[in-house]
């Protein structure tokens, strides 16, 4: 039975430009890095293009699909999650693991002001996942947070 929608916010200011912090959040060797806070070994396969799919995975557990909906460069992304996808990368659209994720949105904003800048995570999803993203976002922000003012 798929669970009632929450609306997820978590935000961090970030003593770099935002054209570095969008650099280093985006970029694949980066990527991996703050992603720990959700998944040791997490990456992402495809370009941050508005209108395409990109996969994001851990080759030990699968992953998700999502449709890039808004890709704006030092503005914001909007992703909404279309799939699941095994550890070999198919697509998995069954059972209520998968229909409970399946429509996850995640909407990221940035704004700048004197060389800072602020980014927020604004999450459409399941209350199931609820926790998780409570504990892992303000952890991957913090890593996000400190390889950004490391690069800056």
């Amino acid at each position: 039975m798929i669970g009632k929608m929450k609306t997820l916010k978590y935000e961090t200011e970030i003593d770099a430009s935002c054209k570095v912090v969008w650099d280093v959040m985006l970029g694949p060797e980066s990527y991996k890095e703050w992603v720990k806070g959700f998944s040791p070994a997490s990456e992402y396969r495809g370009e941050w293009i508005q209108g395409r799919h990109i996969d994001f995975i851990d080759p030990n557990m699968g992953g998700t699909r999502a449709l890039l909906e808004k890709v704006e460069p030092c503005q914001e992304i909007l992703a909404k999650h279309v799939a699941m996808l095994d550890k070999e990368g198919n697509e998995d659209n069954t059972g209520e693991f998968v229909d409970k994720w399946v429509g996850t949105t995640e909407h990221y904003t940035f704004a700048e002001n004197e060389g800072v800048t602020q980014i927020r995570v604004i999450m459409e999803t399941d209350e199931a996942f609820e926790k998780m993203f409570a504990e892992s976002w303000p952890k991957a922000l913090q890593l996000l947070k400190e390889l950004c003012e490391k690069s800056s």
